[in-house]
C-alpha cells in the first residue's frame, strides 16, 4: 500500500465522540452510528467556526496500539477549540509526522479495507492522533477521496 510521509501543522477537530475498540466488530457499528447521530441530528450544522467542509474522523485517546480501547471522533476541522458542551467536543491534533494514504472509493468498504492493510504494515506508529479526511469532491459515493493520516513517531 502506497504512502507519503508529510508534515502536517496543528488542526483542531470538532464534533461528537465515541470510546470504541477494534475487538469484536465493535467499531463499525459504534463509528457508523456516530457518523449518523452527526449528520442526522443537526450537530455538524451546529458546528461553529468550520474552516472547510471536510469531515474528518479522528482516532485519539489510544489504551495501547490499534487492538486496544480508543477515542474515535467524527467532526470537521474549526479554527479554535470549542468550549465542550453535552454532546460536542474538540480536540488537538498536534503537528508532526504522518503517513498520508490516498483512498478512491466507497467510503465504508475502501475505508475499512485500507485500515486492515494499514494495520499490517510496519509503521514506527505514535498512537496519538490518526485521522481520516474525506475531501467530499465527488457526486458518486463510490468514488470518494478520502486522505488517511497516521501519526508517526519522530
Amino acid at each position: 500500500m502506497k504512502y507519503e510521509i508529510v508534515e502536517l501543522e496543528e488542526k483542531v477537530v470538532a464534533g461528537i465522540k465515541v470510546k470504541t475498540t477494534n475487538q469484536d466488530g465493535k467499531a463499525i457499528q459504534d463509528i457508523g452510528s456516530t457518523w449518523q447521530k452527526l449528520f442526522t441530528k443537526g450537530i455538524y450544522e451546529e458546528i461553529p467556526h468550520k474552516v472547510n467542509s471536510k469531515t474528518i474522523g479522528l482516532y485519539t485517546e489510544y489504551e495501547g496500539d490499534y487492538t486496544k480501547p480508543y477515542t474515535f471522533i467524527a467532526g470537521l476541522e474549526v479554527s479554535k477549540e470549542l468550549e465542550m458542551n453535552k454532546y460536542m467536543v474538540s480536540k488537538v491534533i498536534p503537528k508532526g509526522k504522518y503517513a498520508k494514504f490516498v483512498i478512491i472509493g466507497d467510503v465504508q468498504n475502501s475505508v475499512g479495507q485500507a485500515w486492515k492493510e494499514i494495520w499490517s504494515l510496519n509503521l514506527k506508529r505514535n498512537y496519538n492522533c490518526d485521522f481520516e479526511e474525506y475531501q467530499n469532491n465527488s457526486e458518486d459515493m463510490q468514488k470518494q477521496e478520502i486522505h488517511i493520516y497516521i501519526g508517526l513517531k519522530d
